[in-house]
């Protein structure tokens, strides 16, 4: 299972509101793989997919596949505003040991 802060709870909230989409989940999507883990991509969606599956968390409707579903167990949802990366959500696996930047060797 996925946890949200609530501060990515609210930026949700708040992100589903300015668009018009009161109502409306998050798709939460694989979009590939880096040496920092698992890279995700997030887009608004009403109902899920035939594939997909819901899950409700805090009050949230997420939608996604077997494969996504299957990353993000264990992974934390949370809202950053830093000046170096800017505002947003950011997913992090706590449990992920990999490089955490490129361009160096992993150890």
């Amino acid at each position: 299972m996925v946890t949200i802060t609530p501060d990515a709870v609210q930026f949700i909230e708040d992100l589903l509101k300015k668009n018009g989409k009161e109502g409306y989940g998050i798709k939460i999507y694989l979009a590939g793989m880096a040496c920092s883990g698992p890279q995700f991509g997030m887009s608004f969606q009403e109902t899920a997919a035939e594939d997909e599956t819901t899950e409700t968390v805090e009050s949230l409707s997420l939608f996604y596949d077997d494969e996504t579903k299957e990353t993000l167990d264990g992974c934390i949802i949370e809202f950053i505003d830093d000046p170096n990366f800017g505002t947003g959500l950011t997913i992090r696996d706590p449990g992920f040991s990999g490089c955490a930047s490129c361009g160096g060797s992993c150890h």
